[in-house]
């Protein structure tokens, strides 16, 4: 087998010595390419050779999850193609993991690379389904490709808390579950006591959903994690169906406690309802029009702003060894 291993130097709970142990034991059982990225789409670059490769079996991300979603555009960047492409294998170094703890990798990068050994040894693999997203851009001259997306997306507030982490780590902070906790305070307090919201969802064969302040998009459960600690916005959400939403058409102080306190106490079995909530499982397709331009973030990844986002839930989109 041969393998491309695509290195995030920048990956926060890796160091140097560690990945040298993790290339060491990878390239121990295949033939192994190691590259390390240079610049922010690096790992979409590589990805997309990979997928355009004839000799290419395999590809490892070792990184956090904007190096997996990297990765993963390039893979599909013609399309899916399960049988036909390189599969993808992950080793977590980011500070949260969303998408391998969600396919049941342990979260230590270590323990990950052994697992993912096993799983080679063992022909053990599954075939996911993804989130695909293409949009109208906040201004007149910018294009928008669509993108993939593995785990999440959102439109309006929780975009917006990912854009002020991007601010703090370009100033040279590092991404931590703290830094993203003040700024969910920070946001909330520009957001609080908004009557009505700027978002509408439109799907085929079913009325409006109006006046939204918060949108989120699962492609499988649980949406986020703090520290350890599992956060379900939608907990049928899977990679074997197709998308789910969750939405708020309030964000007032007393909103924001409730729906923030189901959030912390959420489960596989119940995620946050009521009045101001809105839920929908195995969604196919549908649209999120905004009145004003609003942060759009997948993956974790900030985006810049759209005023108009189509999802798709594509199944059995790429092979996972897992």
């Amino acid at each position: 087998m041969r393998a491309l291993l695509v290195v995030n130097p920048a990956a926060t709970t890796t160091s140097a010595r560690t990945r040298d142990v993790l290339i060491h034991a990878l390239a121990s059982e295949m033939k192994l390419e190691a590259v390390t990225t240079e610049y922010r789409g690096h790992a979409r670059d590589l990805g997309r050779q990979a997928a355009d490769s004839d000799d290419i079996d395999l590809v490892v991300a070792l990184g956090g999850d904007g190096t997996v979603n990297e990765v993963v555009n390039g893979l599909l960047h013609a399309g899916p193609a399960p049988g036909h492409l390189p599969g993808l294998a992950v080793v977590p170094g980011g500070s949260t993991n969303v998408f391998a703890r969600a396919l049941g990798l342990p979260n230590d990068a270590v323990e990950a690379t052994g697992a993912l050994l096993d799983a080679l040894r063992d022909g053990s693999e599954r075939t996911v389904g993804l989130g695909l997203a293409s949009g109208t851009p906040g201004t007149e001259d910018e294009t928008v490709p669509a993108r993939w997306f593995t785990f999440n997306a959102g439109l309006g507030f929780d975009a917006g808390v990912v854009g002020r982490v991007e601010q703090h780590r370009e100033r040279g902070r590092k991404s931590t579950h703290a830094l993203y906790v003040r700024q969910v305070v920070r946001q909330l307090l520009g957001e609080t006591n908004r009557r009505h919201g700027m978002i509408t969802l439109e799907r085929a064969g079913e009325d409006p959903v109006t006046d939204l302040v918060l949108s989120i998009v699962s492609n499988t459960s649980p949406w986020t994690f703090l520290g350890n600690r599992p956060i379900y916005a939608a907990p049928k959400a899977s990679f074997d169906t197709g998308l789910d939403l969750f939405g708020l058409s309030r964000l007032s102080t007393a909103a924001v406690a409730r729906y923030g306190t189901q959030l912390l106490t959420s489960s596989p079995e119940r995620g946050p309802h009521g009045k101001h909530a809105t839920s929908l499982h195995d969604l196919t397709e549908f649209t999120l029009h905004s009145k004003a331009p609003l942060p759009l973030q997948m993956d974790g990844d900030h985006l810049g702003l759209r005023t108009s986002v189509t999802f798709t839930g594509v199944r059995r989109a790429l092979r996972v060894i897992v």
